[in-house]
């Protein structure tokens, strides 16, 4: 599904931040270079 895809992140700090969405993915065997940005944000 996201072989030959780059990935932004955008997590929220009161719901699913940044860092876990980013180590699914990984763990769902996305490589690191295919990650260009992970950030969380507080969207009030």
């Amino acid at each position: 599904m996201f072989k030959g895809k780059k990935i932004i992140i955008f997590g929220e700090r009161d719901e699913i931040q940044g860092a876990s969405i980013e180590n699914c993915l990984k763990a769902a065997g996305v490589k690191e270079e295919n990650i260009i940005s992970s950030i969380t944000e507080c969207f009030v």
